[in-house]
């Protein structure tokens, strides 16, 4: 099994990946739903920890080039950040990190900022890119410190279209990034590599086979109203 058909193992093993029906913010019913605020214990975020530092350094070698920092936006991007940190520094890469508060602190040291300094070429690490909102902020913060935007890593790509259920966009909202900021948005997973591990053979019943055929049926309905070409 390859390290994305592993990542998507290890989430619905850890059930914050799950098939269904879910209505998603853009009003649509999606047959599954990713959420990656249920890696909430010190096992399973080290291992979702390393699949991040992982990718991240395949990215490093692929590219060339190496980051010099990872940015973690608030709130869920604090602890994934600091984890990954922590991964790749048992993997022999060390690499500093820091996080953004919500509010400026008043006292102390101040500033919105907490831990290594902001400079060289930083990586955002977030769960997932919905709206984009909290990339634009943290690509506004990141260059307002004279530092460079170099790359958004998250835990899965949807590959679906923005917009809503009746009028989606014409572009994902990772290829919207892209665009916007001119960067590479990298993922440990995504939806064609869900698709690609429902067409193995995992199950130990028939029953369970069948169930994997049902929700990659729905997956692929769904992929082929919404989804997005690459």
């Amino acid at each position: 099994m390859n390290d994305r058909h592993e990542f998507i193992r290890f989430a619905l093993g850890a059930g914050v990946l799950k098939f269904g029906q879910f209505r998603t913010k853009a009003g649509r019913d999606s047959p599954y739903f990713f959420n990656a605020g249920l890696f909430d214990d010190g096992e399973r975020l080290g291992r979702l920890a390393q699949f991040y530092a992982q990718r991240l350094m395949q990215a490093e070698a692929a590219s060339g080039e190496r980051f010099d920092l990872l940015f973690g936006p608030a709130y869920k991007g604090i602890t994934l950040a600091s984890a990954t940190a922590v991964a790749m520094a048992s993997a022999g890469r060390n690499i500093p990190f820091a996080f953004n508060r919500k509010e400026a602190k008043d006292h102390g040291e101040g500033g919105t900022l907490v831990g290594a300094p902001m400079k060289g070429r930083v990586v955002i690490i977030d769960d997932v890119i919905s709206a984009g909102t909290s990339v634009r902020e943290s690509v506004e913060l990141i260059r307002a410190h004279g530092a460079t935007p170099a790359a958004v890593l998250i835990a899965l790509d949807r590959q679906e279209r923005g917009g809503t259920a009746d009028h989606p966009a014409g572009r994902s909202a990772t290829q919207e990034v892209s665009a916007l900021y001119g960067i590479p948005v990298y993922a440990i997973g995504t939806l064609e590599d869900l698709l690609g591990y429902l067409s193995e053979s995992h199950s130990a019943s028939a029953q369970e086979a069948a169930d994997m055929a049902h929700h990659k049926d729905a997956i692929t309905a769904y992929r082929a109203r919404y989804g997005v070409q690459d």
